[in-house]
């Protein structure tokens, strides 16, 4: 009986141990997706000076993550993959790609209700830019 009382012990601890280790673990990502975002800035690009071309970009705050591939022809954006949108209520966000189409850079107003993966999106589209800007 008493080793089955340790047994017993020795799991539930185990299971608590794991659980604040998980706790913890989301709380660090948490913190660091936050401090991400908020830091985040988004450059208008001077397509003129964007080789032709496909360029892939990406961004990454952990809880919320894309990545793109943009096509440039003629100094416009031509075309915008969404490749990968890991969000949590965000999928909104990915609004934004029309919007930059539209305006032809990707320092645009963020979707309301889906800020946060607007502005992933947004600075992933930025640094694919920034691949093809001559020069660099």
């Amino acid at each position: 009986m008493r080793k089955n009382r340790k047994l017993i012990y020795i799991l539930l601890a185990a299971v608590l141990l794991t659980g604040l280790g998980y706790a913890g673990k989301s709380g660090i990502d948490v913190m660091y997706y936050k401090k991400a975002v908020e830091e985040l800035t988004i450059e208008s690009i001077d397509l003129s000076r964007v080789k032709d071309g496909t360029y892939t970009g990406r961004c990454d705050a952990r809880l919320v993550a894309a990545t793109v591939k943009v096509t440039v022809e003629g100094g416009k954006i031509t075309e915008i993959k969404l490749m990968k949108h890991k969000n949590d209520q965000g999928k909104a966000g990915e609004a934004v790609v029309d919007e930059i189409l539209k305006q032809q850079r990707p320092d645009v107003d963020a979707v309301s209700g889906a800020t946060n993966s607007s502005k992933i999106i947004m600075k992933a589209v930025e640094n694919a830019l920034k691949k093809g800007v001559a020069g660099i």
